[in-house]
């Protein structure tokens, strides 16, 4: 049965609990370590990524001090997997520290990627921090706030039930708040984790849902509140612009507002670039230092790397797609006379003057490689062949080769399938007479 607004709210009168005013940080997957994407062997400026993760969950409790939230819920994954050595672990219990030192308190729960079967090491949490029950939906209560926060981590990395089903119907006259990692309904490049329907949230009569794995910030409904935060930081080129946490306000026991804080400390961006008459390769490095002056300020300052998308019908098609790596290393010399910017990747989707009559007959290809890229299966099928190449090739062959593509992820290497097939149907299409 779904509890409404109105009786909770009748019910906060009677417990002479309205009056209730604070604000919490409400962050997820944070991805603690979280191994470079795409970036490996790029020098120096790549090294402000490596440590990226740990200076973000650094702003993030400077954020929690300054804001003198009463405390802070982290929805799932901490951390990327099993750490490498304890400095993972270290970094976040020093954190943690912190805020325990400002008498703040801190809620988490494990997800897919820090589950307890998949987190071997441990190391004793400072008092401050209170990890939810993997067995069972823990409800903690903090008596002094009249808030209940109610939750549960993953026991294991495969968590394919209706967690939310489990949750109990939100204490009368109290601030209820529901932790939980989950997929939802299904996005976009995420896979099924502890699916639920918005009905299953609605149901339990909570005042905000802090949800986590998703990695875009969102929110989902306001009757009640149901956010994804977003991943504090990126990792990869697919996961551009501002990163960061939620900070909830709550006044008479009542959410009031609603701001989303950047707290990223590096910055992934992606440019497409459409270069639809451009003839002169002068014109061309003016439109590149445009774009990349243009990325480069929408980072607020932060290292920035900039995958850029080159698109549009150029007679600059075939220097483009037979020099790519001599036009990657142009494209970082023009980036590095705007500012500590880090070419990530180019992409050339450019195609010739005349296209070959053949493109006629895959109208709608763009559609297909879509449909196939979102196909979980296949997603982890190339992920699979990936890992086993990356495991038996030695870095120095890797480098030696030019096979960088074995960084990237299974949407990456169907999009550079699928450029292939362009480029060589538009090659077919050159030799063709009156082509």
């Amino acid at each position: 049965m779904r509890v409404s607004l109105d009786t909770r709210r009748r019910a906060r009168e009677n417990t002479g609990m309205s009056g209730s005013t604070f604000q919490f940080l409400h962050a997820a997957d944070l991805h603690l370590d979280s191994p470079l994407r795409g970036l490996a062997r790029r020098g120096e400026i790549a090294d402000a990524f490596v440590e990226a993760s740990r200076r973000a969950l650094e702003n993030l409790v400077a954020a929690a001090i300054a804001e003198q939230v009463a405390f802070v819920v982290i929805a799932g994954d901490l951390y990327d997997g099993d750490w490498k050595d304890y400095a993972t672990g270290q970094a976040f219990v020093r954190q943690m520290g912190r805020l325990a030192r400002a008498g703040i308190r801190v809620f988490v729960l494990r997800g897919n990627h820090d589950a307890e079967s998949v987190i071997t090491k441990s190391l004793p949490l400072p008092t401050n921090v209170h990890p939810f029950s993997v067995r069972t939906v823990e409800s903690v209560r903090i008596d002094e706030l009249g808030v209940v926060l109610h939750g549960r981590g993953f026991a294991s990395r495969s968590v394919t039930d209706n967690v939310a089903r489990q949750y109990p119907a939100a204490v009368p006259g109290w601030f209820n708040i529901g932790v939980l990692h989950t997929s939802l309904t299904g996005r976009d490049g995420h896979d099924v984790y502890a699916p639920c329907q918005l009905e299953d949230l609605q149901r339990p009569g909570y005042d905000y849902w802090a949800l986590g794995h998703v990695h875009a910030r969102e929110v989902v409904a306001t009757e009640p509140f149901i956010v994804f935060p977003g991943n504090l930081q990126g990792r990869h080129a697919r996961e551009t612009g501002a990163k960061g946490a939620t900070l909830v306000r709550v006044v008479d026991g009542r959410v009031a507002g609603l701001e989303a804080l950047t707290l990223d400390a590096a910055r992934f961006d992606h440019v497409a670039l459409d270069l639809t008459g451009i003839a002169a390769p002068a014109a061309f490095e003016r439109l590149a230092r445009e774009a990349i002056a243009s990325a480069r300020a929408a980072a607020d300052g932060r290292p920035l790397a900039l995958r850029l998308t080159l698109t549009g019908e150029s007679a600059l098609h075939a220097h483009f797609s037979t020099q790519s790596a001599q036009l990657g290393e142009e494209l970082q010399a023009l980036a590095w006379e705007v500012g500590d910017v880090l070419i990530e990747k180019v992409r050339v989707a450019t195609r010739g003057p005349c296209r070959a009559p053949a493109m006629a007959a895959i109208t709608g290809f763009d559609d297909i490689v879509a449909a196939v890229a979102a196909d979980p299966a296949f997603r982890a099928d190339i992920a699979r062949v990936l890992g086993e190449l990356r495991a038996r090739t030695p870095d120095e062959a890797l480098h030696l080769l030019g096979l960088g593509a074995l960084d990237s992820d299974a949407a990456d290497a169907v999009e550079a399938a699928a450029d292939a097939v362009l480029a060589a149907v538009d090659g077919a299409g050159a030799m063709e007479p009156g082509a």
